[in-house]
């Protein structure tokens, strides 16, 4: 049984800047420039990650300056677990896994409050194992 989709029509409950403040607070940052440059190098790399119907649904609630850098990157063919998704923000942004790991919380966290329980629950139902902890989530597993 597949997931009802919820419609693409949703609009962002806030705006860009509005966007980097909350991440600025939610990751500690000293200025909205850095929260920035964190930002778009997190939305890159889930960019690069997740595909179909959910990648659409995310840029529609993203801010417009938010969905153009998010669907700016092509999907990679192998997507990464949660871990090799930190460490691949680490290598392209020149800082440490838990630097890459601190950025990617404090970004996913806005993420996942524009995006909203359902749709994140079918996002991270695309993506392999390890990104729910990313997105401020416990990663359930089924019993064996």
């Amino acid at each position: 049984m597949l997931p009802l989709r919820e419609p693409a029509t949703a609009r962002p409950s806030m705006t860009f800047r509005q966007m980097l403040e909350r991440v600025r607070y939610e990751g500690a940052y000293p200025t909205r420039e850095r929260a920035e440059d964190v930002t778009r190098g997190v939305l890159e790399a889930l960019g690069r990650q997740l595909t179909g119907d959910e990648r659409v649904d995310l840029a529609a609630c993203l801010p417009a300056e938010a969905a153009l850098v998010f669907t700016s990157q092509i999907p990679d063919l192998q997507p990464l677990t949660g871990w090799g998704f930190v460490k691949d923000l680490a290598t392209h942004a020149g800082v440490t896994p838990a630097v890459a790991r601190w950025d990617t919380g404090a970004v996913l966290a806005v993420v996942a409050h524009l995006a909203g329980p359902g749709l994140m629950d079918r996002i991270l139902g695309r993506l392999p194992s390890g990104y729910a902890l990313l997105f401020g989530r416990a990663e359930l597993t089924q019993a064996a």
